[in-house]
């Protein structure tokens, strides 16, 4: 980690929407700059609206969200997309927009006025293609494709920018098991070779705590832990935030925390199970 690298922090951070009262309310959190950071919790908890303030598409109540101790919110737009980028949930593409196009809207934060296309957009445009495997959909319309192929082509957008800070909601939407092992992988690669500091809603734990270097659990609009993995997943939290019961161990190929529900059946079969053998006994 080096001094160049972004610092992301929130400080008393409240947010909400119009006079529906506040979702996040007064949090404060330091993003660990070049690392991985997920954030987990159960629906309408707040992180979708946290990554929104992020990325200034939300203005704050009270407190502030910092680059680099500059509030994002007062960074020109087009200063702040060179340096972050951010992949909404459920983003909508121009009608009849093609994928190589969509992709070469990434670009347009780092070309000045009357600037032409450059050799240097050419190949930010190619490795972002390349590393999401869409390069033989760039001439197809994004309207034609499925729900996996638009999540890969948004991701090379995203990718395209070539920002010091990434934010993604969901990334992992539309995607089969396969391609969201991909999506991760590609992520974590971007991380560890350029020093891209990451930071994405995930839904699924299990997903967040093997590609994740710091994990941030939401509960109720409030901080309910953050740290590593090993610190944050553990059958105490996943009981506070999501009210199941579960087993965590330790996951075969990552080394990182596995979270296995319980749930309501299983656990009255397990209760059944030691009721007659005692009985039996």
């Amino acid at each position: 980690m080096t001094s160049s690298q972004p610092r992301l922090n929130i400080e008393s951070l409240t947010l909400g929407y119009g006079d529906g009262g506040s979702v996040i309310k007064d949090l404060d959190l330091v993003i660990p700059p070049g690392r991985i950071t997920a954030i987990v919790g159960p629906n309408a908890c707040g992180k979708s609206t946290l990554l929104r303030s992020m990325s200034r598409l939300l203005a704050p109540m009270a407190g502030h969200v910092l680059l680099d101790g500059e509030a994002v919110h007062k960074i020109p737009a087009k200063q702040l997309a060179r340096r972050l980028g951010l992949l909404p949930q459920s983003p909508i593409a121009p009608e009849g927009i093609t994928v190589g196009d969509l992709v070469g809207r990434g670009r347009h934060p780092h070309q000045r006025v009357f600037a032409r296309w450059s050799a240097a957009d050419d190949q930010a445009v190619a490795r972002a293609l390349a590393a999401t495997d869409t390069v033989d959909l760039v001439d197809r319309a994004v309207d034609e494709l499925s729900g996996g192929q638009r999540q890969r082509v948004w991701i090379a957008m995203a990718l395209a920018q070539q920002t010091e800070v990434l934010l993604l909601d969901e990334p992992t939407t539309f995607l089969d098991v396969s391609h969201q092992v991909e999506v991760l992988d590609l992520l974590t690669e971007l991380n560890r070779t350029h020093g891209t500091t990451v930071v994405m809603v995930l839904h699924d734990l299990n997903l967040a705590a093997r590609y994740a270097d710091h994990l941030i659990a939401l509960s109720a609009g409030k901080l309910a832990a953050c740290g590593c993995p090993d610190e944050v997943l553990t059958p105490g939290l996943v009981k506070h935030v999501f009210g199941m019961t579960s087993t965590v161990i330790t996951d075969p190929v990552s080394g990182k925390p596995l979270m296995i529900p319980v749930g309501r059946y299983h656990a009255d079969r397990a209760a059944g199970e030691r009721s007659l053998a005692t009985d039996q006994a």
